[in-house]
């Protein structure tokens, strides 16, 4: 397809906010072995429930590679839709297209450069040439017009958008040397204005600890609504979790946003007992050459912050722990309009992301124009 040159914010396109409405959502059948233990087989019960969720209110659209795509259609709910693609994994949410909205209702999508979180520097995997086609082959397919960004590595998980031009991010990762490390953050902002139609960035230092993707912003921080956040937090002290979450808080309650406003900031508990990989996980997992490879013992990056908004939900990962029914408790009295959704996500986590990792929202309007 010949994609759009130039500027969204140029052409008066800007990224709602996840919490606006959806006409549907990308997720990814689950495959990579050295991702998804013993044949993704819990993996694949995890997705399907979470694509059962989120397809009571919005359509669900699952790409699969060819040969999967019988068994992915047997397995899921019947209104979500199999759409035969090829991909490397499962991250719809950093391959998938961020789509962008004008005040006429058009949608179109945005196709950054994406290199495996880091390519060749700290990236996860070797081969991730069929993900970067994922969004340009989506927005073909559907018919979104897509711009070309193909010049910037981001990831969809590395922005939050409160819809009315601000937009978090953190320093860790946009500013890691394997993404683009040829720019500066004061020309990573403008990027990220330009395409996202933004008046501000909002750089918070770190993310959630050993967040194998340079910790992304959505592991650690999202905008429940415009001026509000949720940010993920211990009260423990001597957890390497404190320090990180700490310096966000003191960003966040020191920053405005686009429209001036104080940003009201509401704590979300991480785990109380840490997610992590068991020797039992490992005899699961077939890693290829060069692909990052797990540990026993090594601290998964859980986080409740990691949910996605549904046109009626919030779509929300348990880990099996105590505070998941108070993650269910902190979300249901913060947006009580939204019936929260838990499912056990454990099976998603040790692929290395969550439940906001695997899916992308596209925002409700007609296809944009082809110009």
């Amino acid at each position: 397809m010949e994609k759009l040159k130039g500027m969204p914010s140029k052409d008066g396109f800007h990224m709602p906010g996840e919490f606006e409405p959806h006409q549907g959502c990308i997720m990814i059948w689950p495959k990579r072995p050295g991702s998804w233990a013993y044949g993704a087989k819990e993996a694949r019960k995890a997705f399907a429930a979470i694509a059962g969720a989120i397809g009571r209110s919005e359509k669900v659209y699952m790409l699969a590679e060819a040969e999967e795509a019988e068994e992915a259609a047997a397995v899921l709910p019947e209104n979500v839709q199999v759409v035969v693609m090829g991909s490397d994994d499962a991250w719809a949410r950093d391959t998938g297209s961020t789509f962008v909205l004008n005040d006429q209702g058009e949608v179109r999508g945005i196709d950054w450069q994406f290199n495996a979180w880091g390519g060749l520097e700290d990236g996860l995997y070797m081969d991730w040439r069929k993900d970067n086609l994922v969004a340009s082959r989506f927005c073909e397919t559907m018919g979104y017009p897509l711009y070309d960004a193909q010049d910037f590595v981001l990831e969809g998980g590395s922005i939050h958008s409160d819809g009315e031009g601000t937009i978090l991010v953190t320093e860790a990762c946009l500013l890691s040397k394997g993404r683009n490390p040829h720019m500066t953050k004061e020309e990573i902002e403008e990027k990220l204005k330009g395409y996202l139609g933004a008046e501000k960035v909002i750089w918070l230092k770190r993310g959630i600890y050993n967040d194998e993707t340079n910790e992304h912003v959505d592991n650690i921080c999202a905008f429940i609504r415009p001026g509000e956040v949720v940010l993920a937090w211990t009260d423990d002290e001597k957890d390497p979790q404190y320090p990180l979450s700490l310096s966000c808080l003191e960003i966040l309650e020191q920053e405005r946003d686009a429209k001036g406003r104080k940003i009201k900031v509401h704590k979300l508990p991480i785990p109380k007992i840490p997610v992590r990989v068991t020797e039992e996980d490992l005899k699961g997992l077939d890693f290829e050459p060069g692909e990052d490879e797990r540990e026993p013992g090594e601290r998964l990056a859980a986080s409740y912050v990691n949910f996605y908004f549904s046109n009626d939900g919030i779509i929300l990962p348990q880990f099996g722990d105590e505070n998941d029914k108070e993650a269910v408790k902190v979300l249901s009295q913060l947006c009580p309009e939204r019936t929260v959704y838990p499912i056990d996500a454990r099976s998603v986590i040790l692929g290395g992301g969550n439940i906001h990792c695997i899916t992308q929202q596209i925002p409700a309007g007609r296809k944009g124009d082809r110009i």
